[in-house]
């Protein structure tokens, strides 16, 4: 299996954290998107959405969008509950990471991160909506281990990716104590080093 991915993005690491917690034999192929890396022909066949992460399988398929390829890999896994209902209550933190954490958390990381502004430079509503995610994930923090109960999961990893790195995109997480518990639990049910 090869995965292509940016090695700074945590739609990419989504993709080989699950790979390296379920010893997943791939190959990491580095693809620098800030310089088109994404959009020649030949990474166009692999994705026609000229995105990072995709993956290409051992039988030449391809699979693209993170979360959608973390679901494959870990089918038959702990990280995907058994129940039916509390594998949807999974899903729905995913589609919820996608929708409505992502889109803020990420890209005020990737205004600063990618782009060099400065925090002071971050459009304030683009923050705001940060925060409103980021405060969400804290108050349903207040009362579970792991986003659906004790049990690590793909929830988990989804919502790890961009909230552990939030403050370098100038989202402060001092101010979210059952966020930075949970982010240390999930760091060490993934084997990862604290990002901070």
């Amino acid at each position: 299996m090869k995965i292509y991915g940016d090695a700074n993005s945590g739609n990419c690491l989504k993709v080989k954290w699950v790979c390296d917690k379920l010893a997943l034999p791939y190959t990491w192929i580095e693809i620098d998107t800030l310089k088109g890396g994404s959009r020649t022909a030949g990474f166009l066949k692999l994705n026609g959405w000229g995105q990072v992460p995709t993956v290409e399988l051992d039988d030449g398929r391809t699979l693209a969008q993170s979360n959608a390829i973390i679901r494959y890999l870990a089918r038959g896994s702990d990280l995907i509950p058994g129940d039916a209902y509390r594998a949807a209550q999974m899903d729905a933190w995913m589609f919820w990471e996608q929708n409505t954490h992502e889109p803020y958390v990420a890209v005020c990381r990737f205004h600063i991160v990618y782009l060099g502004k400065a925090v002071a430079d971050l459009d304030p509503n683009l923050v705001k909506r940060g925060h409103v995610a980021l405060d969400h994930l804290e108050r349903h923090l207040g009362g579970t281990r792991f986003l659906i109960g004790d049990a690590f999961s793909l929830a988990d990893v989804s919502l790890l990716a961009y909230t552990r790195v939030a403050h370098e995109g100038g989202l402060e997480l001092d101010r979210y104590p059952m966020i930075n518990r949970w982010i240390a639990d999930a760091e060490r049910a993934l084997g990862l080093p604290p990002a901070r």
